[in-house]
C-alpha cells in the first residue's frame, strides 16, 4: 500500500524525545520514504535534528492541521504507547489526518481501519498488527537449514534489537553477503515492507509464524530475525517463539550502556551480569541439548545517550567485564559483528 515517494507525516504524540517514540525513531532513522514533518503536541518549532540527532532534519509542528499544510500523504502513528492503544487525545489527530484524504500507518494494537469505513480512493488504513492467515504450530524445521540464523535478542525492551539487526543487515548487504532481515514487529515490518507481527500472533501458532518466515528465507546466507522483549523483562512472552521458530546459530545481546535496572518496568528489577543472560539464552536455545547451542556473536551496545569518550569507556568495561566483542553498531558501524556471524 505504502509507496516509496509517499511524503511520510511521524506523529509523536508527546514522545518524540522519550523511549516511547521509538516507531517514530525507526521511521525517521531507516524508511526510505520522504518525511514532510513530525508532530508532537510539545515541540513545534524545533527540526527532528535538533531533538534527537539523527536521521533527516526535518519541521517539527504542533498538529496535523500544521502537518497538512506542509505536504504530508501519510500519517505514520510514531508512538507506542503502554498497552498500544490510540490514546483519547489523539483520536481527533487522527481523524482530521483522514478527512483531510491523508493515509494512515497504524502500528498499535487497536485497529483503526473499521473507524473509517468511507476512505477516498487510493486513500487507505494499514494496521500493521494483524495475525496473518493460515498459521500452524512449529517443528523446528529450521534446524535443517545450512544457513546462519542470527536472532537479536535484549537485557530489556527498547533496548536497540531492531536498530543493530538492521546495521548487521545494511553491513552485510554492502559485503554482497545474500543477508535477509526478518521483521517481528511494527517498526521492521514497515521499514522493510514485510514481516510477522509477532506480538499480535496467537501464542499457539507464534513458533510457526516465526518458522514459516524463516524457512522463506532458506536461501539467505545470513538470516537476521529482529528481537523482541528480554527474557529477565516480566511483562516479555516473545523470546522462546523466536527462538524455537528460528532454531538460531548465532545470538547477538542488545544493552544500553550503563542500565542496571530495567528501564521498561515500574519497580526496581536488576539487571544480571551480561555473560549470566548470555548463557541463559544459550541454555534456552540448546533445551538441555535437544536442539544445537547457538554461538553469541557478541553484544550490541546501545550508547546513544553517550557522548563519544563516555561511549568508547563504556564499550571498553563491557568488552573487560565479559570477555566478549562489543560494538555500538550505530556509532562505530557493524562490520565486526559481521565478521563474527560469518566467520
Amino acid at each position: 500500500m505504502l509507496k516509496p515517494d509517499q511524503r511520510l507525516v511521524i506523529h509523536f504524540s508527546e514522545q518524540i524525545n522519550k523511549l516511547n517514540g521509538k516507531m517514530g525513531h525507526g521511521v525517521l532513522r531507516y524508511s526510505r520514504n520522504p518525511i514532510a514533518c513530525a508532530v508532537d503536541f510539545n515541540h513545534g518549532g524545533c527540526s527532528t535534528r535538533e531533538l534527537l540527532g539523527f536521521g533527516p532534519d526535518v519541521p517539527v509542528v504542533s498538529s496535523v492541521a500544521q502537518a497538512v499544510d506542509v505536504g504530508g500523504e501519510v500519517l505514520v502513528l510514531g508512538m507506542a504507547p503502554s498497552g498500544g492503544r490510540l490514546p483519547p487525545e489523539m483520536v481527533a489527530e487522527v481523524d482530521l489526518a483522514v478527512a483531510s484524504g491523508m493515509s494512515v500507518v497504524n502500528g498499535l494494537h487497536e485497529q483503526l481501519e473499521p473507524r473509517y469505513p468511507d476512505l477516498k480512493e487510493g486513500q487507505w488504513v494499514w494496521d500493521i498488527r494483524r495475525e496473518p492467515q493460515s498459521l500452524g504450530i512449529a517443528w523446528a524445521r529450521a534446524a535443517g537449514l545450512s544457513n546462519r540464523r542470527a536472532l537479536l535478542v535484549g537485557t530489556d525492551m527498547a533496548v536497540g534489537k531492531m536498530t543493530a539487526g538492521l546495521e548487521i543487515w545494511h553491513a552485510s548487504l554492502k559485503r554482497e553477503i545474500r543477508a535477509e532481515f526478518l521483521a517481528t514487529g511494527q517498526i521492521g515490518i514497515l521499514i522493510s515492507g514485510k514481516g510477522i507481527p509477532l506480538d499480535a500472533i496467537r501464542v499457539d501458532y507464534a513458533c510457526g509464524a516465526v518458522e514459516g518466515m524463516v524457512m522463506d528465507a532458506a536461501d539467505a546466507q545470513l538470516v537476521i530475525v529482529e528481537g523482541q522483549g528480554s527474557i529477565v523483562h516480566p511483562g516479555s512472552t516473545s523470546t522462546l517463539p523466536l527462538i524455537r521458530g528460528s532454531c538460531p546459530t548465532h545470538l547477538v545481546l542488545c544493552h544500553r550502556a550503563g542500565m542496571t535496572e530495567l528501564d521498561t518496568v515500574g519497580v526496581a528489577i536488576r539487571v544480571p551480569p551480561l555473560n549470566e543472560i548470555i548463557a541463559l539464552y544459550e541454555d534456552l536455545a540448546s533445551a538441555c541439548g535437544a536442539f544445537t547451542r547457538p554461538l553469541t556473536a557478541g553484544i550490541a551496545l546501545n550508547t546513544a545517550h553517550l557522548d563519544a569518550d563516555d561511549a568508547a569507556r563504556a564499550v571498553a568495561q563491557i568488552q573487560d567485564e565479559t570477555g566478549r566483542l562489543v560494538v555500538d553498531p550505530v556509532r562505530d558501524g557493524a562490520d565486526a559483528l559481521v565478521d563474527a556471524l560469518m566467520r
